[in-house]
């Protein structure tokens, strides 16, 4: 165990010790030793008492010498704790990334930002609503979650699944996950594969920049067919409502530098893709909703995409759903049967919309679900 004082500040303790010891403590003892005194009386040499109060002086001297120690003492701890507690605050946080071991896989969760679920995006039942509303009166940040995309290195290729929203959603409060891959000893151009698990402006937006630039120049997109097949589509996007459209055209911007580079590929659900890779057909969201599962050394992770956007309520309420979801009862459902599975098998889930970095776990609970994150640590070792 370390000493919780510097070397200089020992020496400086040892000196007060010593001269507060000699200057108290020794004299003292040395005046109930001494010989007994001498006087004359009518002319002769008689002998006296000792001197008076030297029994009780060796006792006032040690408490005095205790108590200016003491003051010695603090007076050299508080000093170094003042100048600690003056010191600047460091405002800056860490780089929003961070790395899973999952068999040989390395797995690196890549923060594009944090954001809090609109109250109004939920649908359901108003009595479960209403509970919503109340427990966001005792805890503001219940619908607390982020943005996030995650990077697998699978020791051949890097492959990024969903890029965040860029700059095409959220009003500037995204775009950091460029940024954050940079942080984790990776760039842009190392990128091989993009999986993505459909095509709203926060799972692509990263891809693309607003001026129409490749932001992964030598990546190849895979994104289901059923998706592409929707929200590239001008016939689609014409008979859908005026709120939708931005989501129409933002898919088609986004996507158009790579399809003009002969990058964006569509796949069905059976299609291989990548070694060690299973297709998670998760159809309700969107139409072509996509989960990608992992497996490596018997280890599994499972990236989920938009299965949950909230989860502390809709863990605790799967049947609750969001205005985003294209089809309701078939998101519902996909959600019913997923988190059922998971709840019962040891697979390490990637959220994009859990709290950062959205690695965790299920666990059964009550009528719900429990969501166990993966705990932290700064070894590589499987979590």
């Amino acid at each position: 165990m370390s000493n919780l004082f510097p070397e200089r500040h020992k020496t400086t303790v040892l000196e007060v010790f010593d001269t507060l010891f000699n200057r108290h403590y020794t004299g003292a003892t040395l005046l109930v030793t001494a010989p007994h005194s001498t006087r004359r009386t009518n002319g002769r040499r008689a002998i006296g008492s000792p001197v008076v109060g030297s029994r009780n002086a060796p006792k006032r001297n040690a408490m005095r010498f205790t108590a200016a120690l003491l003051v010695a003492l603090a007076s050299l701890v508080a000093g170094p704790n003042d100048a600690l507690a003056a010191g600047p605050q460091h405002h800056d946080q860490v780089p929003g990334f961070y790395r899973l071991k999952v068999g040989d896989l390395e797995v690196t969760a890549l923060l594009d930002g944090p954001t809090v679920l609109d109250l109004h995006w939920l649908t359901g039942k108003k009595a479960t609503l209403d509970g919503v509303v109340k427990a966001l009166q005792e805890d503001p940040h219940m619908l607390d979650a982020a943005d996030t995309g995650f990077l697998v290195n699978t020791g051949k290729q890097l492959i990024l699944v969903d890029a965040g929203s860029g700059t095409w959603f959220g009003g500037g409060a995204f775009g950091h996950l460029v940024g954050n891959l940079r942080s984790a000893g990776y760039r842009p151009e190392e990128v091989d594969l993009v999986l993505v698990t459909h095509l709203h402006s926060d799972h692509v937006g990263g891809l693309t920049t607003h001026d129409g630039n490749r932001v992964f120049p030598n990546a190849d997109v895979y994104v289901a067919k059923a998706e592409s097949d929707f929200w590239l589509s001008p016939e689609v996007a014409a008979k859908a409502p005026k709120d939708a459209q931005q989501f129409f055209q933002s898919a088609q911007g986004i996507a158009a530098p790579y399809i003009k580079a002969g990058k964006w590929h569509t796949f069905s659900d059976s299609d291989p893709i990548v070694d060690g890779m299973q297709l998670v057909p998760l159809h309700g969201h969107t139409s072509g909703h996509t989960g990608y599962l992992f497996s490596s050394q018997g280890k599994q992770i499972l990236f989920w995409g938009d299965t949950i956007h909230g989860q502390r309520v809709q863990l605790q309420h799967p049947e609750v759903t969001v205005v985003f979801d294209i089809d309701p009862p078939a998101a519902l459902a996909t959600r019913n049967q997923l988190l059922s599975r998971l709840a019962g098998e040891d697979i390490v889930i990637a959220g994009p919309h859990m709290l950062f970095p959205g690695f965790g776990r299920l666990h059964k609970e009550g009528s719900g679900y429990s969501w166990a994150p993966v705990a932290f640590t700064d070894q590589w070792v499987d979590k």
